[in-house]
């Protein structure tokens, strides 16, 4: 692809890819996802601060999830590393992975919208956000949109149809598209780590191992997908046939980078959603376990004494 002026990269020559340059600030950057992070980050601290003023709690813990989320998505969208996913496939595959596979996975543990019914003034007589919060939780769309049978196509077809198809290549021609591009990857990885993770409500909550099923039914596609981009003999998109010369990459080669670095990527949400899932576990095995302790203390136990009173029945019987 031709240098085309206006996107961030092609209007000037960039230097070989390191990580130093990569992370570097860079003053042309996206800036829907700019005010995007900083509005991110200033409305769920706003929530956090109404609910100390108000005398209640929020974990740290999520905070620094939330505050930690939002980083990795500024990190590969509002620094240098943008104007490397212009030119080089292996940097826009980094920034596709991050923002599909790891953010949504460490933004969902800030638990946001438990937050936001926790934070939101319900109204009375009248139509607040809150309101308007939990009617959309409870609609019709988001019980379609975040059901399995329409996350799992939609969380594959995004690998397949968009760099197996002339469609990137329409998307890379502009700024919008680019942009538009890595919203999608944010928001797909989102509504497919949601009903998994489980921290916040939603219309579909399955069980513990319900959840560890869809996660690794999607996983596999996503490694094949890598390979099969890191096996290829020749080049899948033509955006990136013809990087700058001062990048000094010989194309097939970087491509076969980025499938190494999406076959990775596989793995990492793999462990970090199955550490999550097992301390849910154990605390919901925990909660279970005191709700028992307390019925039993305020009934006496009544539960084990019928289940003593049956087997000594029994005994009864056989004499």
């Amino acid at each position: 692809m031709g240098d085309m002026p206006g996107m961030p990269g092609m209007g000037h020559d960039l230097p070989p890819l390191t990580l130093g340059r990569a992370l570097a600030l860079d003053p042309s950057a996206d800036w829907p996802f700019v005010a995007g992070c900083a509005l991110m980050l200033g409305l769920y601290l706003a929530g956090v601060v109404r609910l100390r003023r108000r005398g209640d709690s929020w974990p740290l813990g999520r905070t620094v999830a939330w505050v930690l989320g939002t980083l990795t998505v500024a990190l590969v969208t509002c620094t240098r590393l943008d104007a490397y996913g212009m030119q080089l496939l292996s940097a826009h595959m980094l920034q596709h992975m991050v923002l599909s596979m790891l953010s949504p996975i460490i933004l969902l543990l800030g638990a946001p919208i438990t937050l936001a019914l926790r934070a939101l003034p319900a109204a009375k007589g009248r139509w607040s956000p809150r309101d308007l919060l939990v009617s959309l939780l409870h609609s019709r769309y988001v019980k379609v949109v975040s059901h399995p049978a329409f996350t799992l196509p939609l969380f594959i077809a995004s690998l397949y149809g968009l760099y197996f198809t002339p469609l990137f290549d329409f998307l890379m021609r502009s700024q919008a598209g680019h942009t538009l591009m890595m919203l999608h990857f944010l928001g797909v990885g989102l509504l497919f780590f949601w009903p998994i993770m489980g921290v916040d409500p939603g219309p579909h909550r399955p069980g513990h191992l319900m959840r560890m099923l869809e996660l690794f039914i999607g996983m596999p596609f996503h490694a094949f997908f890598g390979v099969a981009v890191m096996m290829a003999s020749g080049l899948m998109v033509t955006s990136y046939a013809h990087p700058m010369a001062s990048l000094q990459v010989d194309p097939l080669s970087d491509q076969h980078l980025a499938g190494g670095l999406a076959w990775a990527f596989s793995e990492i949400p793999t462990f970090i959603v199955l550490i999550a899932l097992t301390f849910q576990w154990a605390k919901s095995e925990e909660r279970i376990s005191r709700r028992k302790d307390r019925t039993a203390d305020r009934d006496g136990d009544s539960e084990l004494n019928a289940y003593n009173a049956y087997l000594a029945s029994l005994e009864r019987r056989s004499a």
